[in-house]
């Protein structure tokens, strides 16, 4: 989790190339490591199915920018709330409290960037390895389970949980 932003190696992946990771019901897939990057960013993309929602929450180190490919979203950031689809940006700087639920019928994908690198690797350790790259079936998840490794990581990460999801 560094923040050493001198790196010399070039990055290259193909589209099902790089780590998978199954956790909180969803699948994570690192583009883009911090340990890659000389600790400058993280890029994942994200799979997330219908109802997902995170509770409100802070970082304390990492600013956060997601861009959504597919799906919809409602986020909430600070005291604002925006409605994402296909195509939305959202930037957060460290600090800002939000918070997000996946809307509508159809699970959303988005690519999702932390600056410094680092944060996405906690979703490595909550979750296990995807044995595909989909979104994991009832029997290849345990979201009571990942919730609180999830909850126990947090503060590692300069994660803190503030609040409660965002409502139905």
């Amino acid at each position: 989790m560094g923040n050493d932003t001198t790196t010399t190696t070039v990055l290259a992946r193909g589209a099902a190339e790089g780590p998978a990771t199954w956790a909180l019901g969803s699948l994570f897939e690192q583009l883009a490591s911090g340990a890659e990057t000389g600790g400058a960013f993280g890029l994942s993309r994200v799979t997330q199915p219908a109802g997902t929602a995170t509770p409100l929450h802070v970082h304390s180190r990492e600013a956060e920018a997601f861009y959504l490919l597919d799906g919809s979203m409602t986020y909430r950031a600070g005291e604002q709330t925006y409605q994402l689809s296909p195509g939305s940006f959202i930037y957060l700087p460290a600090g800002v409290p939000h918070a997000f639920r996946v809307t509508g019928d159809a699970p959303v994908r988005f690519l999702a960037v932390v600056a410094p690198g680092g944060l996405m690797d906690m979703y490595d350790g909550v979750g296990r390895p995807a044995a595909a790259r989909r979104l994991p079936g009832p029997d290849e998840t345990d979201l009571a389970c990942d919730i609180q490794r999830w909850l126990a990581a947090g503060p590692e990460y300069g994660l803190q949980v503030i609040g409660p999801p965002l409502p139905a």
